[in-house]
């Protein structure tokens, strides 16, 4: 009943311990400028607000950003330019322990399989992931029409119901004393 309740829960929690300490150890070491400045990475944002001063040096900041499987850490940023400027490190930890923690739920719900001797299901593993990830993501396809252009494709009905909503040609406004 233990390894059951473990591959249900604990190995969840256990991997979200240890990514917790190794982000409080990797931000330890950044507030003590204990890291080596090549391994920073820059990356700029352009910002659109008025007024926006330039930063001569950088200033601390702490948080963190994915791309591509990678995490990386806030380590310092500046305005420059009009520019959003931030200088990030490398989370090698994290991300170890992200890809262990994925591979080790593939391995216990036989997900991936090696060699042509079982496929997995592509349905499967969406699901799995819909139900134990992080975010969701929606597409929707929403159109807007104008009222004009709806009240064209309706027919004569529509145009029946509110004459006086839409008037195509031009003229002068009612006065309303």
């Amino acid at each position: 009943m233990s390894l059951l309740l473990f591959n249900w829960i604990g190995y969840r929690l256990f991997t979200q311990y240890l990514e917790f300490s190794a982000n409080q150890r990797l931000e330890a070491k950044l507030d003590l400028n204990d890291y080596n400045e090549s391994e920073l990475i820059e990356m700029r944002v352009s910002l659109n607000l008025p007024y926006q001063n330039d930063q001569a040096d950088f200033e601390r900041v702490s948080g963190e950003i994915e791309i591509d499987g990678q995490h990386y850490n806030y380590v310092k940023r500046r305005i420059e330019n009009g520019q959003l400027v931030l200088m990030c490190i490398p989370n090698q930890g994290k991300t170890q322990i992200e890809n262990s923690r994925d591979d080790y739920f593939k391995l216990i719900n036989d997900l991936e399989q090696k060699g042509d001797t079982k496929k997995s299901d592509k349905s499967s593993s969406t699901a799995s992931k819909a139900l134990f990830g992080e975010y969701n993501a929606e597409t929707n396809n929403w159109t807007l029409q104008s009222p004009v252009q709806s009240a064209e494709k309706q027919g004569n009905t529509a145009s029946k119901l509110m004459p006086s909503l839409f008037y195509l040609i031009p003229g002068q406004p009612p006065e309303f004393c």
